[in-house]
């Protein structure tokens, strides 16, 4: 009984010891299978038992670490993920920056080219310095024509209009007496961008302006131009020189035709009259204030052309004849022909005078010094207070001296066969600049005969007295009278241009020889245009006992002449000549009312500038 006593709890240990084994059994099958170990086996329980708890172990080890390496992970993925989503952020922000820079880019070069910036086709010339000499060749605007069709030029001048029209430009630019049409529209290609159209059309009237264009043919004449037939495709366009200050008038008022023929006897005011058709012009005080301007419309620019050529023209027909020109003092001591009408000034001390004529010398150069004929050009001063429309106080003369062999009449055939050549050549080379005058200033071309009509004072005053004006024989011709005389001669014998000679003595200078038939008349003579004078002369005494005599009749101081007296008392040719005003014979023969017309810088009582 003791000893099944002492086995009941040793049996029972065993059972315990089963059952606990079934138990960790079934947990390690659990275990296993949850860690996707090896099958039970149940032959050996013990090997099993080892076996399984190795694999839990290794299994546990393996599931502990993939836990601790996956709780990392995911800790690591919670750390990581702001700044994926931060870098994710700042490309996406980069991007649209980068998108952003690209259209600004785009936009800024678009407003560039529009601009024209840095564009080389247009803008503000370099001032002209003498720098560095280019390859430019400049087409005068007076070439211009349609050979010229598809060619590049480049030409230079005043701009005298432009335009903007849409997206294009006009302008016309002027050279002289010839201007042409420049035209420039928009391109797609940005060659002409609308900031050159802008520019060119903003540009103030009268710069002076570079302009390079393709010779075009428009399909009408361009009526605005002198170049009519051609128009320029502008493709480049600088201005040289901008006009910065305001203009004093328009060139378009400036150039307009005369509405009516202005008054050419009877004193000058400079007061304008407002134009009968309303429309506004330009008085010629205002262009003589701005002569520098007003010297730049066509007629102007016509008007001292003509001037030129007259100069020209004189030299050449005296040049052929055997004359040599001479150029004589201004300032002298005394007066050059006598009488009180002489800008005085001090020389050094002495008492002196601005040249009346440069009589005195021409005849010493002709008749005293050998030289038989002689001409000068230079100015005149007469200190006459006289405020007309054809006096000035400085003026051009034309002078000539020779010598004769028997009668002054070989003087006038040189002064007639002259003025032929002039008005010949005038009519001849000038007809594109007369025309011009004519636009503006109407006028009826100069009559004139061959050889010149000739006639005597007394006949002249003749005359007068037949159409009814009082008019004496030994009395000086007024002006009102010299133009009612003209106007005779031109209706009896068809002619513009006259001369008269035997003036009284008394109205004529000191060195003038009497008539040897009448004492109170002289061997002078006067020549007119449109019944003005234009030229005096006379044959002048070349005994100096005769100029003494003459002088004292005047009243002259004989030391201011002792010189000229002098000078003949070593054998003195007889000669004769006479003195032409330049700006008078311009004046008449196109038909301009006022001197001041064909004075560059007029000088008159009451004008001393510019």
């Amino acid at each position: 009984g003791k000893n099944n006593n002492k086995q009941q709890p040793a049996n029972c240990a065993t059972k315990q010891q089963e059952s606990m084994s079934k138990t960790l059994h079934r947990s390690l099958e659990a275990k296993l299978a949850a860690l996707d170990g090896p099958e039970w086996d149940s032959s050996d329980d013990e090997e099993n038992v080892q076996v399984i708890s190795q694999e839990v172990g290794k299994k546990g080890k393996k599931a502990k670490k993939a836990k601790g390496d996956a709780g990392k992970s995911n800790a690591d993925g919670h750390q990581q993920q702001p700044k994926a989503k931060a870098a994710a952020k700042a490309a996406k922000e980069a991007k649209k920056a980068a998108q952003r820079a690209e259209r600004e880019r785009r936009e800024k070069e678009k407003t560039e080219r529009l601009a024209g910036v840095g564009a080389i086709n247009f803008g503000d010339a370099e001032m002209v310095r003498s720098g560095p000499v280019t390859d430019k060749v400049w087409t005068e605007i007076s070439n211009l024509k349609p050979a010229l069709a598809g060619k590049e030029v480049l030409v230079r001048g005043h701009l005298q209009t432009a335009r903007l029209v849409g997206k294009g430009a006009f302008v016309l630019v002027r050279s002289s007496l010839y201007c042409v049409q420049g035209v420039c529209f928009e391109s797609k290609d940005g060659t002409i961008s609308p900031a050159m159209v802008k520019y060119i059309a903003g540009l103030p009237a009268e710069s002076v302006v570079d302009m390079v264009g393709t010779v075009s043919v428009p399909n009408q004449p361009i009526e605005s131009a002198t170049q009519k037939m051609v128009e320029l495709q502008i493709t480049s366009f600088h201005c040289v020189n901008k006009a910065l200050g305001k203009m004093p008038f328009q060139m378009e008022d400036a150039c307009r035709p005369d509405c009516e023929k202005e008054t050419d006897v009877g004193a000058y005011t400079g007061e304008e009259k407002p134009s009968a058709d309303g429309l506004v012009r330009v008085g010629q005080e205002v262009r003589l204030d701005n002569r520098w301007v007003d010297l730049r419309t066509p007629a102007n620019q016509s008007i001292f052309r003509i001037e030129s050529m007259i100069g020209a023209l004189f030299r050449e027909c005296l040049m052929k004849k055997g004359f040599v020109e001479i150029h004589t003092p201004k300032l002298i001591g005394g007066a050059s022909e006598g009488g009180s009408e002489v800008f005085t000034l001090d020389y050094f001390g002495e008492p002196a005078c601005l040249a009346m004529s440069p009589q005195l010398h021409k005849q010493m150069s002709a008749a005293c010094s050998g030289f038989e004929r002689v001409f000068e050009t230079g100015p005149v001063f007469r200190a006459e207070n006289s405020n007309t429309r054809r006096h000035l106080c400085e003026f051009t003369g034309f002078d000539l001296e020779m010598c004769i062999k028997e009668h002054y009449d070989e003087v006038l055939d040189v002064f007639s066969d002259l003025f032929i050549h002039i008005f010949d050549g005038i009519n001849e080379r000038c007809k594109n600049e007369l025309e011009r005058v004519r636009e503006q200033h109407p006028f009826e071309d100069l009559k004139y005969l061959r050889p010149t009509l000739k006639l005597t004072y007394a006949e002249g005053c003749k005359l007068l007295r037949e159409a009814g004006v009082d008019q004496d024989d030994y009395e000086d011709l007024s002006t009102e009278n010299e133009k009612k005389l003209g106007k005779i001669v031109k209706e009896k014998y068809g002619t513009d241009f006259f001369m008269m000679d035997k003036y009284p003595l008394a109205v004529r200078p000191f060195y003038t020889m009497p008539d040897p038939e009448n004492p109170k008349l002289s061997n002078s003579y006067d020549f007119f245009i449109r019944g003005q004078e234009i030229l005096s002369g006379a044959q002048r005494i070349h005994e100096p006992e005769l100029i003494i005599e003459r002088a004292k009749a005047w009243d002259i101081e004989l030391h201011d002449i002792e010189a000229y007296v002098n000078s003949f008392r070593n054998g003195a040719l007889p000669h004769g000549g006479g003195g032409i005003g330049l700006e008078r014979v311009v004046m008449l023969f196109l038909d301009l009312p006022n001197i001041r017309k064909t004075a560059w810088f007029p000088r008159d009582p009451k004008r001393i500038s510019p």
